[in-house]
């Protein structure tokens, strides 16, 4: 069974086209509404998907509630706001069912943010981890509870702390879909790197 964990914030006018794209693919859809002050969750619940909801504590605390509401013997995640290829998930989770991955990430065709790919860079000199700031992933439930991901956001820490936990690794070529949305400059980032150097200082 494959469950999709589907943080959001503020996507009222996004999840249900989202949604509809996930449904083919997935058992379970999990929205993890982090604290949105529209109508997210109400549209969200009306596609069809299972609603849990949380004051506003950010990605990681979103993705870490999905993987403990998830029924799947595998979590996806996904952004709810369109921008990953939903049609990418058979292909994330075919080496997790053959037992050849523990972890498979969908690698962006392009990286938009310079302080991402520096980080991203920063990870890969640790492990070879590949495109760690991902929003489409698929993981074995059991691995995705296991982790705390600490740190302003998942670049680099996510696959680093599933490497230290011995979990194999694989990727596979993603093409990103344009969406009209803001991009802001990505202060946390800088906050990040924070989180990121105690991984690169460890010794395993």
């Amino acid at each position: 069974m494959i469950t999709a964990i589907m943080p959001a914030y503020n996507e009222e006018s996004r999840i249900a086209a989202t949604i509809g794209a996930v449904q083919p693919f997935a058992d379970e859809i999990v929205v993890v509404d982090d604290g949105s002050s529209d109508g997210t969750a109400t549209v969200a619940a009306r596609a069809g998907a299972v609603v849990v909801r949380q004051a506003n504590a950010g990605y990681i605390a979103a993705i870490r509630r999905g993987f403990q509401e998830a029924q799947g013997d595998i979590v996806v995640t996904i952004d709810a706001d369109g921008e990953f290829p939903a049609d990418s998930i058979p292909a994330l989770v075919a080496p997790i069912l053959a037992g050849q991955a523990d972890l498979v990430q969908g690698r962006r065709n392009v990286i938009p943010r310079s302080s991402e790919r520096f980080l991203n860079w920063l990870a890969n000199r640790k492990a070879p981890v590949g495109d760690t700031g991902t929003g489409l992933r698929a993981l074995r439930t059991d691995l995705a509870r296991q982790l705390e991901i600490r740190g302003a956001c998942i670049c680099g820490v996510l696959s680093l702390e599933a490497a230290a936990r011995g979990a194999r690794i694989q990727e596979i070529p993603i093409t990103l879909r344009s969406v009209d949305k803001p991009r802001r400059i990505a202060w946390f980032h800088l906050r990040q790197f924070f989180y990121l150097l105690p991984w690169l200082l460890r010794r395993t």
